[in-house]
């Protein structure tokens, strides 16, 4: 058993037909989605349409959440200026589907949430073991904070996967993960940053709003 788990996708389609198509060469079970379809660059319905296609399983994240309940980002006016693009394009069909993403979905042994097992949608998680402690399961992984890590705890561990659409540990490739069933592998590759900058500015964003992805930096994401 094998399973590939990305997360934090931010309408990047060129990030994300590119991890798929490495996905796609691997013996892979099942593709799992911790949340974040949404948001930010400007292939909203691209990035659902594959999904979809692929019938990969997602759980709700924060950007998924502003989408489906027509609300905003309460941190971010760059955030809430990309939903209101990707409201006016966004099919009704995918937002009916984002809609149907649960907080929390539990399968092969593994826990996948979007933030974490106390605020599924909306906590960026700082991983202990006293954390994971009083946390039933051995296996979990969520996503949300776009820096792509893997703890080992006594008798837990834990994934974050990273962001296929919007790395934000200094290391611009998109980033995801695999699980056998007993231990993660961290996995990056290479996209064409250059055409969702163009794509970006086509929908009339500039650079501001996509900066960050040549980097990865953190501190030019929001």
């Amino acid at each position: 058993m094998k399973i590939a788990i990305i997360s934090d996708i931010h309408g990047n389609y060129e990030a994300l037909k590119n991890v798929l198509g490495y996905i796609d060469n691997l013996q892979i079970n099942e593709i799992f989605c911790l949340g974040d379809v949404v948001g930010y660059y400007s292939q909203v319905n691209e990035c659902c349409d594959e999904l979809r296609k692929r019938n990969v399983k997602c759980v709700m994240g924060n950007h998924d959440w502003y989408m489906a309940s027509d609300s905003f980002c309460p941190r971010s006016k760059s955030v809430n200026d990309c939903l209101k693009y990707q409201r006016k394009i966004i099919t009704r069909e995918n937002k009916e589907w984002i809609k149907s993403f649960p907080l929390i979905r539990n399968e092969y042994g593994l826990s996948m949430v979007h933030g974490s097992w106390n605020n599924p949608i909306d906590d960026y998680l700082q991983p202990t073991e006293e954390y994971f402690k009083n946390l039933t399961g051995n296996y979990f992984a969520s996503g949300h904070c776009h820096i792509q890590r893997l703890e080992k705890y006594t008798d837990k561990i834990y994934c974050n996967p990273g962001s296929v659409g919007q790395p934000r540990d200094n290391n611009n490739k998109a980033a995801f993960a695999i699980f056998n069933g007993k231990n993660f592998e961290l996995q990056r590759v290479e996209y064409d940053i250059k055409k969702v900058g163009e794509l970006m500015e086509k929908a009339g964003f500039n650079g501001y709003y996509y900066g960050c992805l040549k980097t990865g930096a953190k501190n030019l994401c929001w």
